[in-house]
């Protein structure tokens, strides 16, 4: 069968359907990527996947959207798929309608997160809600990242027949590693008594990072380690001002460690990850924590609350609110007995829920792969 897998961009490409993409060729079958150009498809190209560029533009610009829909329609016809499977709530739309304009067979959809389900005006979750429920009817298979959001697709009839596949991680790379434990924090100056904190994500608003870098000031035992970078597509409010009024405030307890190719290792060298976002799927680097035996504090939202048992895997806080995470960094930060017991319940959790090669497999036997 020949597969088009959908995307927005390179980064989404690289980290959430790369795994997916090396299972469908690993059956038997032919994977071609569809997205944005960017520098992050070096390795699926390395790896011999064809990857076909498309203006995909993250905006609700009529435009740039139409402009997208064309080349889709254009890469469609030309390669004639077998099955077209979008993700994302744009580029995941676009492709349905595509797939469905040029006679493409089969149409999946796997959602990483809805955007009426996200903060913003009424009209734009108005809209967002519409255009599922169009999405929705020329839909063979169905699927979501989150059980929450599998349950609002049966619920709101967007689609009666909407399942969980979850998401995924290789527990053989994100792991406890004493050894990379011990490069890491010599590297980047951490002693053995510190507490560091991990975050990674991209550099948005959304993320939490103006709570997150508030709280730390109320948290003097804990250091903060961020990965990750503001991508070229992103929008939103400048982190820049908030970053550099902690880093004046905070000092050493901050670093910056812009993006890594390496961040199983930085989160084997952590002793507790942070993710307070605003509004998730089910977020990879949640899972990859847990993986490498972290204690995670997350906000009680879909996605997050899937994932961590509230006390027993690490602690749950209200989104938006800087107090209630600053005192849970805090209490991580002053109890390494806790750390460690919420660590293992974490991993052990997540190699029950999230290993990457049962996640795949299942999504694709529902696929019919």
């Amino acid at each position: 069968m020949k597969i088009a897998e959908v995307i927005n961009v390179d980064f989404s490409l690289r980290h959430f359907l790369l795994p997916l993409m090396r299972g469908a060729r690993d059956r038997g079958h032919e994977v071609v990527g569809l997205c944005a150009e960017g520098p992050l498809l070096d390795l699926p190209r390395a790896e011999g996947f064809r990857v076909i560029p498309v203006p995909m533009a993250r905006s609700l610009n009529p435009a740039a959207q139409a402009r997208a829909f064309n080349a889709l329609c254009r890469a469609f016809r030309a390669e004639r798929f077998d099955l077209v499977h979008g993700h994302m709530p744009i580029s995941g739309l676009l492709a349905r309608a595509a797939a469905k304009a040029t006679g493409v067979p089969r149409i999946a959809y796997t959602c990483h997160g809805y955007l009426f389900n996200q903060p913003g005006p009424l009209w734009r979750r108005g809209l967002s809600l519409g255009l599922e429920w169009a999405a929705g009817a020329i839909t063979d298979t169905y699927l979501t990242v989150s059980e929450e959001e599998a349950a609002d697709a049966r619920r709101l009839r967007i689609h009666r027949h909407a399942t969980a596949v979850l998401n995924g991680r290789d527990p053989a790379v994100f792991r406890p590693d004493a050894a990379a434990r011990a490069a890491v924090r010599a590297e980047l100056g951490a002693a053995t008594g510190d507490c560091v904190v991990v975050a990674v994500s991209r550099l948005v608003r959304h993320k939490g990072y103006p709570e997150l870098l508030r709280a730390m000031e109320a948290a003097p035992g804990a250091t903060l380690w961020v990965v990750g970078e503001r991508l070229a597509t992103d929008h939103g409010e400048d982190l820049e001002p908030h970053f550099a009024r902690a880093a004046a405030v905070l000092g050493p307890r901050l670093r910056r460690l812009g993006y890594r190719h390496d961040v199983a290792r930085v989160l084997a060298a952590a002793d507790a990850f942070c993710l307070p976002s605003h509004f998730e799927g089910l977020p990879m680097s949640v899972i990859e924590a847990m993986l490498c035996g972290l204690p995670v504090i997350a906000t009680d939202i879909r996605g997050p609350r899937e994932m961590v048992v509230e006390g027993g895997t690490g602690l749950l806080v209200p989104p938006m609110a800087v107090d209630p995470l600053a005192a849970a960094l805090q209490r991580l930060a002053e109890d390494p007995a806790l750390r460690a017991r919420m660590g293992a319940a974490g991993r052990a959790r997540a190699l029950e829920r999230f290993d990457e090669a049962r996640v795949v497999g299942r999504t694709l036997d529902l696929l019919g792969l």
